[in-house]
């Protein structure tokens, strides 16, 4: 069967307002644990993660941190419009974005926007102890909403007005107003790298205390970055999944990680969908590399339908190994790319061997995901967990899947 031809009503289930988690547990390791494991299901809490994880592989988790991406701006009309930060576009380097003093540009969507034709939006913002006047002009309305950002203040970097202006971009689900505590409770414990609009909320269930659990217990982690984009949240609305685009979200791997990766065997434990996607990237960035050695990061992009139009003819180490020699070639310390790779029933997991996750909506591409992933199995898994009072969506309990 053509995967393209997939439809997405075959993927929907009753998702109760009630079961949808609008706060996170007091406690980020007492959410519990559905553990699927060769088809048997069981549960438990999520401090006894370790318990059930296979002892052979790499558990790779997604460092990326939410940033304050919700921006909000007075006409002198009085409409309010909401300037949402989505990807930068000058300087486009995440790293290089963050540490701009004077202006920057963003794609952005932006919310009321029949009441912003032109000119520009002015606010004051307070940064520690500087009035800064902060200013959006809009760029360009082709292909997203370009928007310029300057301010007068060159002590001040971007990264500093966000965290003194914008508002943490909580799911839109949870239908109601971002809190104080969101900023912490909608970030994971080991979130570094700023560039995220949605949080990997697979990785919320972790604390310290369970990490240096996975230490003693032997488990070797490593940590990849991939930026979660609003395109996280976007519904399917074709009838067959073909009709769906997948969103771009950029991706850097230290070359350290891909030596744990062989050290396993290719074999890895992913905590989020997120890492998912980083890791199954890299399977097909490696044939990429393996016949073309002369492709430049930006080249290795992976487009939605890549696995399906050109599958892999490479093993996962051969893959791997080649985009580490590919690395060391170039003097790379980390490899910067991007991926819109879309994981459907049909698709074969080259690294990916049991999956950290929580419970998706219905219909979404992330749920496609957990089907390929569970050999199509995932119907009996939710079934279980509607029934047994689990918790849904981004605030909600957590899941160990091992086919």
């Amino acid at each position: 069967m053509d995967v393209r031809h997939i439809r997405i009503s075959d993927y929907d289930y009753l998702l109760p307002d009630g079961r949808i988690a609008k706060f996170p547990l007091a406690q980020r390791d007492r959410s519990k644990l559905l553990v699927y494991r060769g088809g048997v299901l069981s549960e438990d809490v999520f401090s006894e993660l370790p318990r059930y994880l296979p002892t052979d592989a790499l558990m790779v988790f997604n460092n990326t941190r939410v940033i304050q991406a919700r921006l909000h701006f007075r006409k002198e009309t009085g409409a309010l419009i909401e300037v949402f930060l989505l990807e930068p576009v000058a300087p486009a380097d995440y790293e290089q974005m963050f540490q701009t003093r004077d202006s920057c540009a963003w794609l952005c969507l932006v919310g009321n926007q029949k009441k912003w034709k032109e000119g520009e939006l002015c606010r004051e913002v307070r940064v520690g102890d500087v009035n800064v006047r902060l200013c959006a002009v809009k760029e360009s309305d082709e292909g997203g909403v370009r928007v310029r950002f300057e301010w007068d203040c060159r002590d001040v970097t971007f990264a500093e007005l966000l965290e003194a202006a914008g508002e943490l971009p909580i799911p839109p689900y949870l239908n109601r107003k971002t809190e104080e505590r969101d900023k912490t409770t909608y970030q994971t414990v080991y979130s570094k790298i700023k560039g995220s609009v949605a949080a990997p909320t697979a990785g919320l269930h972790f604390t310290q205390s369970v990490l240096e659990r996975l230490d003693r217990g032997g488990f070797e982690r490593a940590e990849v970055t991939l930026h979660v984009g609003a395109g996280t949240f976007k519904p399917v609305k074709s009838m067959e999944i073909e009709g769906h685009e997948m969103h771009t979200e950029y991706v850097s791997v230290r070359r350290s990680v891909l030596d744990g990766i062989l050290r396993h065997d290719c074999r890895c434990i992913a905590v989020g969908t997120t890492s998912v996607r980083t890791l199954e990237s890299l399977y097909y960035m490696g044939c990429r590399v393996s016949a073309d050695a002369s492709l430049a990061e930006h080249d290795l992009h992976i487009a939605q339908w890549e696995p399906y139009d050109r599958p892999g003819v490479l093993s996962p180490r051969e893959a791997i190994a080649a985009l580490a020699a590919y690395m060391d070639r170039r003097g790379l310390d980390v490899l910067h790319s991007s991926t819109q790779i879309m994981i459907v029933p049909g698709y074969e997991y080259k690294l990916v061997k049991a999956l950290v996750t929580n419970f998706h909506q219905p219909q979404s591409t992330l749920l496609l995901l957990v089907s390929a992933f569970v050999n199509g199995d995932w119907r009996r898994i939710y079934d279980y967990a509607l029934s047994h009072d689990f918790r849904f969506l981004s605030y909600g309990d957590s899941s160990l899947l091992i086919p």
